[in-house]
């Protein structure tokens, strides 16, 4: 089934009050159907609507999923997908989903690890944000707005149109969604610079759970504190963001160097620990370590993979690195400058010399099965360390491990600044990664079960009390919570937000009282005292 709806301001109102008279009805998907054509229809905006029944709800529903594992028969499926074209599509389906009762998934760029905004246990509606997409670049004022359905790669190439000299502090991945991305904190290379892209939004839109668009002023302090980096989706469903850019060099220069363990690179692993979080705020270097074929059959090593960028000149990046990193043997070969835009590509992952249109494409489909976790490492790893750490990774075989700096500016930042609090103390973030194509449920569980052994044993090296986490790399391993319990979602709140947590559910529990906007890992209100 696909239907044309009309949502307009002045009449969402009507469906908030709109007599209960769907007992009849065969389900509760007719029941937020009909809610939704009870909008008024004197201004025609064209919004659409998937049901199963629709021969292209499999391709809707499969367009932004990004992780096979939540793309099988046994995965869930929505009763509905509503493709929002408009802001007034995203009210009417907020306050429709509350009237009937059917929980709300909001997905922009479907990189949720976890499936968390398009997979459910219990009946929902997708809203998919893809659509509304617009990006507005000020460049005398250094300012953006974009809608939350845009990709990183589409704000960064726009920018780019405008200005050499500008650029946005986030992600790396460039088919990252913007309304999840900047809402879980938006880690990226120039965070030692400039910090995450939490810290440069300036302004944001954001329809609440009675169906009301609020920007910062209307919404308060509180409430826009809570979006930059707490979850958006456990407070309402993030319309727009308005951002600083920041400055960029015409020139920046990138390197990608791979170093294995009959390369050294233990020692130089050990000597980047030592010293990625001081190096100049310029510097951005991040490390991939992962187990690859050794030079003898049948034997395996670890490959660490450098990736980095200097916002400078490679000359002045050469004399850096070999005055700091002296074991890693930079070289001027292999320091490649280009514009910050080229940057970009290089950093997708892209060959040298591809077109920055590449920026622009978006996954139609989930290529691979995955799972990832994350951790934060306050002091070094020594050289013993690192051999139980290899030993481990070569036995395991399947998982990796990226390995991405903190300090510079993010040694300035309070933690409570924004609800994005891992800032000072931490030496690097690590994400665990691990990719399959094998299909069914002996294989996932197999691979599950290597990450969660690879983590288990890093538990000596990383943080403690609590072991922190970052929440854009979703994990429902460190805990979840049914219907919003308090408890049980504090255990894995106090990892993804420290001592903003206990803020984060006063705000929810002010701004939706109700815990309709809620999920796996959302952010719970206090619980009720009896009387």
């Amino acid at each position: 089934m696909k239907t044309s709806i009309i949502a307009l301001l002045l009449s969402l109102s009507s469906i908030l009050f709109f007599p209960v008279s769907w007992a009849t009805s065969n389900s509760v998907q007719d029941n937020f159907i009909k809610c939704l054509d009870k909008v008024s229809l004197s201004q025609p905006i064209s919004a659409e609507i998937y049901t199963p029944n629709n021969s292209s709800f499999g391709t809707v529903l499969q367009s932004y999923k990004r992780n096979r594992r939540f793309d099988t028969p046994a995965t869930p499926k929505p009763a509905v997908i509503v493709t929002a074209t408009h802001e007034s599509h995203v009210q009417a389906t907020v306050v429709c989903a509350k009237k009937v009762g059917i929980e709300l998934r909001i997905r922009s760029g479907g990189h949720d690890y976890e499936g968390v905004s398009y997979v459910s246990r219990v009946p929902f509606v997708i809203l998919e944000m893809s659509d509304l997409r617009s990006i507005e670049i000020d460049i005398k004022n250094e300012t953006a707005w974009f809608q939350a359905g845009a990709i990183l790669g589409e704000i960064y190439y726009e920018i780019a149109k405008k200005s050499k000299y500008h650029a946005f502090a986030a992600g790396v991945c460039p088919g990252l969604g913007a309304g999840g991305h900047i809402s879980g904190g938006g880690y990226g290379n120039l965070l030692r610079k400039y910090g995450v892209a939490t810290d440069h939004v300036v302004d944001a839109q954001i329809v609440d759970a009675k169906g009301r668009i609020l920007d910062r002023k209307s919404m308060g302090e509180d409430l826009f504190w809570a979006l930059r980096g707490g979850d958006a989706s456990s407070f309402g469903v993030i319309l727009s963001w308005k951002v600083k850019l920041v400055r960029v060099p015409a020139s920046v220069t990138v390197f990608k160097v791979n170093r294995t363990l009959e390369q050294g690179a233990t020692d130089i692993v050990a000597q980047w620990a030592q010293v990625v979080d001081k190096l100049p705020k310029e510097v951005f270097m991040r490390v991939w370590v992962k187990t690859v074929n050794g030079s003898h059959l049948g034997e395996k090593t670890i490959q660490a993979l450098f990736v980095g960028m200097f916002l400078g000149g490679a000359r002045d990046l050469v004399v850096l690195m070999n005055e700091r990193l002296p074991k890693f043997g930079f070289q001027q070969s292999d320091a490649i400058e280009m514009s910050w835009i080229e940057s970009v590509v290089f950093w997708a992952d892209k060959p040298l010399g591809t077109p920055i249109e590449v920026l622009l494409e978006r996954a139609t489909k989930p290529a691979i099965f995955f799972k990832r976790k994350s951790d934060y490492v306050k002091e070094p790893i020594s050289n013993a360390g690192l051999e139980a750490i290899w030993k481990t990774m070569i036995e395991l075989e399947d998982v990796a491990m990226l390995w991405s700096p903190y300090g510079g500016v993010m040694n300035e930042i309070s933690e409570t600044k924004t609800a994005f609090p891992h800032r000072a103390g931490n030496i690097f973030k690590i994400q665990y990664a691990t990719n399959w194509m094998v299909e069914g449920i002996e294989a996932t569980n197999l691979y599950l079960n290597k990450t969660r052994e690879l983590f288990e044993a890093m538990t000596p090296y990383v943080s403690k009390n609590p072991r922190e986490a970052f929440l854009n790399y979703r994990d429902l391993d460190i805990g979840t919570s049914s219907n919003g319990n308090y408890e049980e979602a504090k255990v894995y709140g106090i990892k993804y937000f420290k001592g903003n947590f206990d803020r984060l559910v006063r705000v929810k529990t002010n701004v939706d009282p109700d815990n309709f906007f809620r999920n796996e890992q959302s952010i719970p209100t206090l619980p009720s005292r009896k009387p």
